[in-house]
């Protein structure tokens, strides 16, 4: 049977559309296959986030640690390039005032590769920050992975930016992908805290009863808070009454005691006590033997502020000193003390020509802090 003319021709047409059809429909899928087969190797790490030590704006933070997981390992995973690409999600820029131009790498932090100190640091640009290593080297550990770069002078603004973190098997960080990650994070003003300590000051005079041992003896009378009564003193033996000072305070440089007299223990005739000689504040003696008039003050602080620290007691023996109507240093504390008690003796003795009568004086005690 004879075909037509017109048949053939249409059927060879048919055909060569067929044919057509069928390479296009092919080089679509190769060119798709080609597509997977060229980014089958960028994996999207896990679990990424970026931590800023100091997340104030403009501040230079010491710290932006960036921590991934399912990082790409062995063979597969060799990488000679990290980047980090810091920018503003609004712009698509880095973000205003971004600083990371001074940048260094903390090898002793980082542990995203084998070997961080073979890893050269880059700036190409505020805002990027690369690594290179020519060799290359395949993360060994996959979860957990750090990358800290230090002293990145944060930007200006406090909305959200992001970091693009990726890797790459060539060292123009441009060209065959590894890993990758984009992670949010924000910066904060810091929070000003501010309280108030007011300041502290507590000093009392306490009595110390009869017979008590004080500077290195026995007391004979009981004081109180605000007497020192030797009652009837002879010469055959000298009169002896302590008052113990307690102090606290918060000042920074704590507080100094002084001692003074309004005048020499003085009757009703206007006769007086001797001072003690040659005893002083800053060069304090034995007392007088008994039977000698003198009346002075010793102290059992061994750390004054002035002078000789341990001039008065050294531990083990006492020295005196005549008192004054100008303060003179009792106690001392360098620094701030929740509380410390110190016992003041006071002693006198008489002569068998010392007048009679009943002899009186006040004694001042000031405690003064220094802040």
């Amino acid at each position: 049977m004879l075909i037509p003319r017109r048949s053939r021709r249409s059927r060879s047409r048919n055909y060569s559309v067929a044919r057509k059809r069928l390479w296009i429909v092919a080089i679509f899928a190769i060119t798709i296959l080609a597509f997977q087969f060229r980014t089958a190797h960028a994996a999207t790490l896990s679990q990424a986030s970026l931590a800023v030590s100091d997340p104030r704006p403009s501040n230079l933070s010491t710290g932006y640690i960036f921590t991934g997981s399912n990082v790409t390992t062995g063979a597969g995973g060799t990488i000679k390039c990290i980047k980090e690409v810091y920018t503003d999600p609004s712009t698509g820029l880095a973000p205003a005032g971004i600083n990371t131009a001074a940048s260094t790498f903390n090898t002793g932090t980082s542990n995203y590769m084998p070997t961080p100190a073979s890893w050269t640091i880059n700036h190409p640009a505020n805002g990027t920050i690369t690594l290179t290593f020519a060799t290359g080297e395949a993360p060994t550990v996959a979860a957990a992975r750090k990358v800290e770069f230090d002293a990145i002078t944060n930007s200006s603004i406090v909305t959200a930016q992001e970091v693009q973190f990726s890797t790459y098997n060539n060292t123009d960080c441009a060209t065959s992908p590894v890993d990758n990650a984009t992670t949010l994070f924000i910066l904060t003003n810091g929070s000003t805290l501010s309280l108030t300590v007011n300041d502290t000051l507590t000093f009392t005079v306490n009595a110390v009863a009869g017979a008590q041992a004080c500077a290195g003896s026995t007391t004979t009378q009981a004081s109180t808070a605000t007497t020192v009564p030797f009652g009837t003193v002879t010469s055959a033996a000298n009169g002896l009454v302590c008052q113990d000072l307690t102090a606290a305070t918060n000042a920074t440089n704590g507080y100094t005691i002084y001692a003074r007299y309004t005048a020499k223990p003085t009757n009703a005739l206007a006769q007086t006590i001797a001072d003690l000689t040659p005893g002083t504040n800053t060069t304090p003696s034995a007392f007088s033997a008994v039977g000698t008039e003198a009346y002075g003050y010793t102290t059992n602080d061994q750390t004054l502020g002035t002078g000789t620290a341990n001039r008065f007691f050294n531990g083990t023996t006492y020295s005196w000193a005549a008192m004054t109507t100008s303060n003179a240093e009792l106690a001392y504390e360098a620094a701030g003390v929740n509380s410390t008690t110190y016992r003041i003796a006071h002693q006198v003795g008489v002569s068998n020509i010392t007048h009679p009568g009943t002899y009186t004086t006040t004694i001042i005690y000031t405690c003064t802090p220094i802040y």
